[in-house]
């Protein structure tokens, strides 16, 4: 049995089940990924090569379609190639997010194809106009911008066979009629090598200090920092938090690129923006902006950290959060829909309104003074993750049945 995988950045969320299949006997996995993926190739691989510049569209509403079209014929000769070579997948599995799995069928008429469904874009209820210290003035072009940016989606859609849905909620978000072919299923987090550790530490990079679970530690992390994951609100609350709590240190792990949203104005950073908001109302030595760090070091801060602060606007639901859960640390969230997903007030985690910067820093202090009376908290953070999240006894095996299944 032949099983394609196409990942413009292979092999993403597919890291689990294309390394669980690679291992049988039975079944031959092939890749289809973009040339300009720096990633190693540990599975036969067909690169496309790739530039946006060459896609035109006379019309800024057509050009998200026309740009994802022509990835997807890209993707399609790719395919044909190593068609060609007689490679026949039974099963292809792909992202729906950028037009890569539209002429798979052009193709590969037979295979059944499978769907990474992440998101789906509306002007309510989710992501756009959220936050209103952004939302400015909606224009029609807006919405009609917005609805053209599913078009490519729409399309992916009509000819899955399986999407799969990594939250209820991410699953909600797409239309009624694509319900019945969504499975819920999340990448997976290994639970074996994300666990607690009494014995970790953590050595803040740059600075000749190291943190243990004996310190009080609130740790916030995101790949970049940004308002779609609070950015903003945990910097307006942080002042609050350390004056209160003097002995405690905020590590602050983020990039200073954009991931999700609007851009700053030019020559500036999210991250830099917020930071000079509460500058000089924030204790020298004591915050610690540390730029991404290698994934061991992010372990050690989710294993000594005395609150996890997580916000997101009701977007896609970040990996850090269920990381951090699952290594046993306390998490302060936002009560947003991706968020309630998971966390559950009080009993596995504590909840704050998103935009309640007195509420956030209150509720961090008072899991910061309390931290023995917290263990519990921590207990059914990891339990939760086991029972729903846990890569080997539970996503991993639905998500290769769903591939084994042709």
């Amino acid at each position: 049995m032949d099983v394609l995988f196409i990942h413009q950045n292979f092999p993403a969320q597919f890291v689990h089940v294309a390394n669980a299949l690679k291992k049988r006997r039975d079944i031959r996995v092939g890749v289809v990924t973009d040339l300009a993926n720096e990633q190693p190739d540990h599975f036969p691989t067909a690169r496309y090569r790739w530039d946006a510049r060459k896609a035109g569209a006379p019309d800024r509403v057509a050009r998200p379609y026309a740009i994802a079209a022509a990835r997807g014929r890209m993707v399609a000769r790719a395919m044909e190639t190593i068609r060609q070579r007689g490679f026949q997948p039974k099963v292809v599995v792909g992202h729906i997010g950028w037009g890569e799995t539209l002429f798979v069928k052009d193709v590969f008429p037979d295979a059944r194809l499978i769907t990474h469904a992440e998101f789906f874009y509306s002007p309510t209820g989710a992501d756009v106009g959220f936050d209103p210290e952004f939302k400015g003035e909606e224009t029609l072009d807006q919405r009609i911008q917005l609805r053209a940016k599913n078009a490519a989606l729409v399309a992916a859609m009509s000819e899955t066979d399986i999407a799969v849905a990594p939250t209820p909620w991410q699953a909600s978000r797409f239309p009624g009629e694509w319900q019945s072919k969504i499975h819920v299923i999340h990448e997976g987090v290994d639970t074996d090598a994300i666990a607690p550790d009494p014995t970790a530490y953590f050595r803040v990079p740059g600075a000749d200090l190291t943190l243990t679970a004996k310190d009080e530690v609130v740790s916030f992390v995101n790949r970049n920092l940004e308002p779609y994951r609070g950015y903003h609100i945990f910097m307006r609350a942080l002042p609050k938090i350390l004056a209160e709590r003097p002995r405690a240190h905020a590590v602050i792990v983020g990039g200073t690129d954009v991931s999700y949203g609007p851009r700053p104005s030019a020559g500036e950073s999210w991250m830099d923006i917020f930071r000079r908001e509460v500058a000089d109302r924030l204790p020298a030595g004591r915050v610690h902006f540390v730029s991404r760090i290698p994934f061991p070091n992010l372990l050690s801060l989710f294993q000594i950290t005395s609150a996890h602060v997580y916000l997101t606007y009701p977007f896609v639901l970040s990996w850090s959060m269920l990381q951090a859960m699952s290594a046993g640390a306390p998490v302060v969230a936002s009560r947003t829909a991706p968020v309630l997903d998971v966390v559950e007030d009080g009993v596995n985690g504590v909840l704050v309104d998103f935009f309640d910067v007195a509420g956030l820093a209150e509720r961090v202090i008072a899991v910061l003074a309390r931290l023995d009376h917290h263990r519990g908290l921590r207990a059914a953070a990891r339990a939760s993750i086991i029972e729903i999240f846990d890569l080997r006894r539970v996503c991993l095996p639905r998500w290769t049945n769903l591939v084994l299944r042709g």
